[in-house]
C-alpha cells in the first residue's frame, strides 16, 4: 500500500483516505503560500477602496453635498477604483465606493451622496 504524505511538510499521513495535510498549521501554511500573490493584490485594492470611502465620508457633511473634484484629488481619492456603478433613467452615472458615491458634474464638481438616501 502506498504511503500518503502531507502536501506541506511531507510527513506521513494517518487517518482519512482523502486527507491532504497532517495538521491545520500545514493546511494554512500551504494555502497562504498558494494565495500569497493574489492576497497582496486584494489587500492593495481593498486599501484603496477603504481610503476612497473614508474620503467620501469626510466630505459628506449632510445627506448630499457638492464639492469640487480637485478637493477629492487633493485628499488622495483614486477615481479608478469603485465598488459599483448606478445609472439613472436620465443617463447619469453614479460611482459608488460601498454605500457612498458621487456624480460628476460638468463644472468640475461632484455631488456626493449616500446610496440608501438617494438611489435605490
Amino acid at each position: 500500500m502506498n504511503q500518503r504524505h502531507c502536501n506541506e511538510c511531507n510527513e506521513a499521513l494517518k487517518g482519512r483516505k482523502d486527507q491532504k495535510f497532517c495538521s491545520d498549521y500545514c493546511r494554512n501554511t500551504f494555502n497562504n503560500r498558494l494565495n500569497e500573490d493574489s492576497n497582496a493584490t486584494v489587500r492593495k485594492v481593498n486599501r484603496i477602496l477603504r481610503k476612497n470611502r473614508r474620503i467620501l465620508e469626510e466630505l459628506l457633511t449632510k445627506k448630499q453635498c457638492v464639492k469640487p473634484i480637485t478637493e477629492l484629488i487633493e485628499l488622495g481619492y483614486n477615481f479608478n477604483y469603485h465598488t459599483n456603478l448606478f445609472q439613472t433613467k436620465k443617463g447619469d452615472t453614479y460611482y459608488f465606493c460601498y454605500e457612498l458615491g458621487y456624480l460628476k458634474q460638468q463644472n468640475n464638481r461632484c455631488v456626493i451622496v449616500e446610496k440608501s438616501q438617494y438611489i435605490s
